[in-house]
């Protein structure tokens, strides 16, 4: 059970860090509510573990090699540079991703009118409902031989 819900931009979820590799993970956490799999890029392989009951997703990404590449979370409790962020206005993420250094960010409306507000450089995606943060996600890259990417 995942206890610590503190974002780590371009590090991970509380204890969770990218590059872990999924068996790791499947030892310590136990088994998914619900799993997918996507096998149709030649060049990865993505495995998404869903916690439903503890508030978040996990994509594991690679082909031979399928590591910690994405997380996903809705949780109350969850934390960005110490502050709850669930059900905060896109005003209030914005404020306070731009005091801690990330300025440039892009908005899009997704098909279920849900406004998406999306930084880039850190990968990190933030989902808003009826105004208020219903969810978000982050990530980082890796190659083909399932290794992160630096920036």
């Amino acid at each position: 059970m995942l206890l610590n819900y503190e974002i780590k931009p371009n590090i991970g979820l509380g204890p969770l860090e990218f590059g872990m590799k999924m068996s790791q993970f499947m030892d310590t956490y136990g088994e998914a509510e619900e799993i997918n799999s996507f096998d149709e890029d030649e060049e990865f392989n993505t495995t998404v573990l869903h916690y439903w009951t503890q508030g978040f997703s996990i994509f594991f990404v690679g082909l031979s090699n399928q590591i910690l590449a994405g997380i996903e979370t809705d949780h109350p409790d969850a934390t960005l540079y110490g502050k709850k962020i669930m059900n905060l206005t896109e005003d209030d993420i914005v404020e306070l991703m731009k005091n801690n250094g990330h300025t440039y960010y892009e908005v899009e409306i997704e098909e279920e009118k849900d406004r998406r507000l999306s930084y880039d450089y850190s990968m990190i995606d933030f989902f808003f409902r009826d105004g208020k943060l219903v969810y978000m996600n982050f990530g980082v890259l890796v190659d083909e031989q399932g290794n992160i990417e630096t920036v």
